[in-house]
């Protein structure tokens, strides 16, 4: 056999393969089948996702960067566009500045200063004269479909959800809008982060998935989710921490967040890195106020109907912490009931005011918690 003969040989051989390919896929309705071996042969070909921005975002995910008003989420979200923009086309859907508004927050009229972004940084802004009532989360959709094609974007990042999805706080609504913008990404192999906010929160406690805005099914539907926080011991401070990761390395959590300060040098507003540290360290201490609020709220969550573990989840607790404040409240409950029942009715056996039913002995107490970190029913 010759050299040539060989070479269609394996030609041929290749093109069997290929022709191949399509009957390992098998679909059903919406859902396509495969192997778990043939997933990841057919994995292995495609590239490992790019890291675009210092490990808190990847190429090809749907990712969420959430913050409390004024912590400046626009402003890091900004300028992770203009660093990607170095390399890569980024289209910015900006639902928050107007087109004035942006320019001052990259100029210096002082010393005659405007901050040059690369020609690879497209923004857009909706246009009021264009906003259609009806049918909006589509059509807005439709048209940044439209604005990526037109920018040759595979990029996008928009600046807010609240903007596009007015209803977020709704489970269905949120997430049949998530599963839309899943699809675009999926068409035009995007690469999404969406900016979004938080419902005013406590500086002493930790930044966890509860605190994103909106229904809680966005958070399950996002790849990657990371928060600024603003530090409580210094105004000019802020920390960035992971909340959310599937494809990277959970780097940033609340033992290694990234500080920053928020400086405006010559006319351009960005985030300066200051270093890293433990997000306990930028924390309020709690007061008396706090533990009552806390308080509160486990025993509102305990009222709805969720149970230990649902509301330790909640409230970013272990369970035996959430366990001995339900315990405690209900005592606390229990006495003051006692308090308005006759003297004489007291101690009385089958009565209300029966004292040592009220209680639990300290070791029985902690014998009872341990069983209940350690069950898997709750």
């Amino acid at each position: 056999m010759g050299a040539e003969d060989s070479f269609t040989d394996k030609i041929s051989l290749e093109l069997e393969k290929n022709s191949n390919v399509s009957y390992d896929c098998k679909h059903v309705g919406m859902l396509s089948i495969k192997t778990a071996n043939k997933s990841v042969e057919d994995a292995l070909k495609m590239p490992d996702p790019v890291d675009l921005y210092y490990g808190l975002f990847n190429e090809g995910e749907v990712a969420c960067l959430f913050a409390d008003s004024n912590a400046g989420k626009s402003i890091f979200a900004v300028q992770m566009a203009d660093y990607i923009s170095r390399r890569r086309r980024v289209l910015y859907v900006d639902c928050e500045l107007s087109e004035k508004q942006f320019q001052l927050r990259y100029t210096s009229k002082e010393i005659g200063f405007r901050y040059v972004f690369s020609d690879n940084f497209y923004r857009a802004e909706i246009d009021p004269e264009h906003i259609g009532i009806q049918n909006y989360e589509v059509s807005i959709i439709k048209d940044i479909e439209s604005a990526a094609l037109e920018t040759d974007s595979k990029i996008v990042i928009i600046d807010n959800l609240t903007y596009l999805c007015n209803s977020s706080e709704k489970g269905d609504v949120a997430g049949l809008f998530m599963m839309k913008l899943i699809a675009l990404k999926k068409k035009l192999f995007l690469t999404l982060l969406i900016i979004s906010h938080t419902p005013k929160r406590n500086l002493s406690n930790p930044i966890t998935q509860n605190d994103l805005a909106g229904s809680k099914k966005l958070y399950n539907f996002f790849d990657n989710v990371f928060a600024i926080g603003q530090s409580a011991k210094d105004k000019r401070i802020k920390f960035v921490k992971q909340v959310k990761v599937r494809a990277s390395e959970y780097v940033y959590d609340s033992d290694n967040v990234i500080i920053y300060e928020i400086t405006n040098e010559g006319g351009y507003v960005h985030f300066i890195h200051k270093g890293y540290g433990k997000e306990s360290e930028h924390l309020r201490e709690r007061s008396e106020e706090d533990d009552l609020q806390n308080h509160s709220n486990i025993m509102t969550l305990h009222k709805d109907g969720k149970s230990v573990r649902e509301i330790a989840d909640l409230v970013n607790m272990s369970k035996t912490s959430v366990h001995r404040i339900i315990s405690q409240e209900k005592r606390k409950a229990e006495c003051s009931r006692d308090d308005s029942v006759p003297s004489e009715d007291v101690g009385q056996v089958g009565q209300v005011g029966q004292s040592y039913s009220l209680f639990v002995e300290p070791d029985q107490e902690e014998s009872f918690i341990f069983d209940l970190e350690n069950s898997d029913e709750l």
